[in-house]
Parts: structure tokens; sequence; C-alpha cells
């Protein structure tokens, strides 16, 4: 079976896993979409996906398996549930988990796949949507090197970049050190934009004087124009960066300026979580 051949399967059509998986059809593959809401599927067959009634349908009819779900328990539920993937045969079927999920998890769903003749990766992505959709994520892999690179051509499809990181559940560590850092950068530069503006430092020249200088980044341009023009629609939400920097936390995180972001994130998590990250500025004295 080579890459050519595989038949995809993907779980999972939200901000994220919509626009990736439709990377995977424009690369060629054949895919099929499960997702809870009929709506997202029904947009993707009118650009030929077929789709599947459960997830236990959807492995049975693919070869490898995308999930792209929010948190630890979406994942168990899709794995657990009545007609979810441990009801169907997975023997030789390959998981690509690209959910941001808790390292422990993905070992646990990786040992209990291998006792059952299939493979698992962890492949979380770093990037939002708009590198989602311009297919520029970067995948941030665990995995045997053997599966990686059966399965790398495909991750291609929406990645600017697939890097192996070491073993299952290494990639997912990896991505919740991204993540933390992407906690502290976000909550620094709120800081800072709340600081000049008390000092009558227009964010519109801060933001000039930032992207200019070594500290300029895409990331600060772009929630850096978010706070310019205080729009808060979320690209990344504010709840999803306070549960990754809460898994991190689990995993054993414990460092002086990330505990704090993850202390301030979280006391806005249950006002702000539906906005984007850089609200968080909206928590600042």
């Amino acid at each position: 079976m080579t890459s050519e051949k595989f038949k995809i399967g993907w779980i999972g059509l939200g901000k994220m896993g919509n626009p990736m998986s439709k990377q995977i059809l424009k690369a060629g593959y054949p895919l099929r979409v499960y997702n809870r809401s009929q709506e997202k599927i029904k947009a993707l067959e009118t650009e030929g996906a077929t789709s599947a009634k459960t997830a236990k349908e959807l492995v049975e009819k693919t070869d490898i398996i995308f999930i792209m779900v929010s948190n630890d328990d979406a994942v168990s539920e899709i794995f657990n549930q009545e007609n979810g993937i441990f009801s169907a045969e997975v023997k030789n079927k390959i998981f690509i988990n690209a959910s941001t999920i808790s390292p422990e998890l993905s070992v646990s769903l990786s040992e209990e796949l291998i006792e059952k003749s299939s493979n698992y990766l962890d492949a979380p992505v770093s990037g939002s949507v708009k590198q989602a959709e311009d297919a520029t994520l970067v995948s941030i892999v665990g995995s045997e090197l053997s599966i990686f690179e059966r399965v790398k051509p495909i991750l291609e499809a929406y990645s600017k970049k697939v890097i192996l990181v070491g073993e299952n559940g290494v990639g997912n560590s990896a991505k919740l050190a991204v993540n933390t850092y992407l906690g502290v950068l976000t909550l620094g530069l709120a800081e800072i934009i709340k600081f000049s503006s008390k000092k009558n430092v227009k964010t519109e020249d801060l933001m000039e004087i930032l992207n200019n200088s070594a500290l300029g980044s895409t990331f600060g341009k772009i929630k850096g124009e978010a706070a310019i023009n205080e729009n808060y629609n979320a690209a990344f939400t504010l709840e999803h960066l306070t549960k990754d920097l809460r898994l991190a936390q689990q995993s054993g995180f414990d460092q002086p300026v990330g505990n704090a972001a993850y202390q301030t994130f979280s006391n806005a998590e249950a006002e702000l979580g539906a906005e984007d990250v850089i609200a968080i500025i909206k928590k600042l004295s």
C-alpha cells in the first residue's frame, strides 16, 4: 500500500479540521469525513469528499484516519463511544491524531492501538486558521520512524514543515511547549500595549516600532493589528489556549513566567473564552 493509494478518513471539521482536510482533497487523496455537524460535512461533499455516518464506518472504509478535535475528552469519546473507533476493526490502520491533547493520552492510545496491530502518530500542528488555509502549518510528530516516513507526504499536504521529534507522546509535549510560549508572548504583547497606551504611546506607533525591529514577528503583526482594531474574533480561542496551558501544567510544567501566564488566562477563561487570545488585553488593568 503506497501513499498514493491511501484512502484517507478525517474526523473533526472545526476551525482547523475543515481547512486542513480540504488540503488533503487538493492533494488528490480520496477523502471520507465524519463530524457531528452534518452541515460541515455537506460543504466538503461539494468539494469531492464522501461522508460516513459514524466513526466506525469511517475507519472501516479508509486506511489512514486523521483526528482533529478539541481536547482529551473529545478524543476519548471518538475512540470509545458507541460506533466509535474501537468498535471497528483497526488492524493495519494508521491513526494520525492532530489534536492538541495530553502526552499521556497519546501514549495510552498508541499502546492500545499497537496491541490491536495498528499504528498511531501524535501530530499536532503549530499555526492557526490562516496557516491551515495556506497549507503552511508545522506538523510536530511523535511516531516510529518507519510509520512517519510512510505518511509524511500526506502531512505535507497541509504543512510547510513536518518534524519528527520523538516517539509517541513527544509530539504532544513539544506542542504544549510551543503553546506555553504562545501564551507568554500573547500576554507580554497585551501588557506592553496596555502600558504604552497609558503613557500616551499610540498602539499603531508601538507596533510599527516592534515590527521594524529584531522583535518583529508574523504573530506580533497579526495580534497587534487585532488589538489596534479591537478585533477579538477568534483565530485561536482563549479557552483553547488556556486548555493547552493547563495540559502543560498537568504534564509537569512549572516555571514562573509560564505559570503566571496560565493563571492570567485561566482567570479570564469564563468571560473571554470564546474570543481570540489577544482579548486577554481586556482583563489587564
